[in-house]
């Protein structure tokens, strides 16, 4: 994808997302990782009216070269590049918003993750989630906790591509702007149908394993 194309995309993605319910407002960011660094959405902009041309882009180290400034959440965005390319070094892009269903269901959830696994494609497209304990928009232990909770996943080998900051909300990760909107759209319908359904009960393990031996689930 070239820098011209994942400009598009990140405003089509935006957008898509505003229309549907994902964000509102100001609230959320998208970002994705080129060759010399990084495109990402301005500070307080709305998902739903991004101009591909204002788009902030940052160097590798973080610096902004040119656009309008970019979201403070870039040293998140950063943190979990780092850790899943360890792993999966075609990661390319970053989504966080704050998904109603995802926020709610972390209102009262202790973790260590947000969601059982209640539905095969959760488990297949989703996987863990892990519920990182509340820190302030922008926080760099937020970022470093994150970090390290990629790691200790893979090292696991059940792989992560979704976190979900208590009371603020998730940041998916994948190779392209779809592929993670695909994955964000995913948990959060998972988390509304439990909210529905509280006293849902998980796949057993035998349909676990079943969708290990189809499908590869990472479960």
């Amino acid at each position: 994808m070239t820098e011209t194309q994942a400009r598009e995309e990140i405003c089509r993605v935006g957008r898509s997302l505003f229309e549907r319910g994902f964000v509102h407002a100001t609230a959320g960011n998208i970002s994705v990782r080129l060759d010399d660094g990084f495109l990402i959405t301005p500070t307080d902009a709305c998902l739903g009216f991004l101009d591909p041309a204002r788009l902030a882009k940052l160097d590798l180290q973080g610096q902004q070269v040119s656009g309008d400034k970019g979201s403070k959440t870039i040293a998140m965005h950063q943190k979990i590049y780092e850790a899943a390319c360890e792993r999966d070094a075609d990661t390319r892009c970053v989504i966080h918003t704050h998904s109603t269903h995802c926020v709610a269901l972390s209102l009262n959830a202790h973790g260590p993750e947000l969601l059982p696994p209640i539905t095969p494609y959760f488990v297949m497209k989703v996987g863990h989630v892990p519920l990182v304990r509340y820190h302030r928009p922008g926080s760099p232990e937020a970022a470093k906790e994150v970090a390290t909770l990629i790691r200790q996943y893979a090292a696991q080998a059940t792989p992560i591509r979704a976190v979900m900051l208590s009371r603020l909300g998730p940041n998916v990760w994948h190779d392209t702007p779809a592929a993670a909107m695909a994955t964000l759209e995913e948990l959060e319908e998972t988390a509304r149908l439990m909210l529905l359904s509280p006293h849902t009960t998980p796949l057993n393990a035998s349909a676990l394993d079943d969708l290990r031996q189809t499908f590869s689930a990472k479960w």
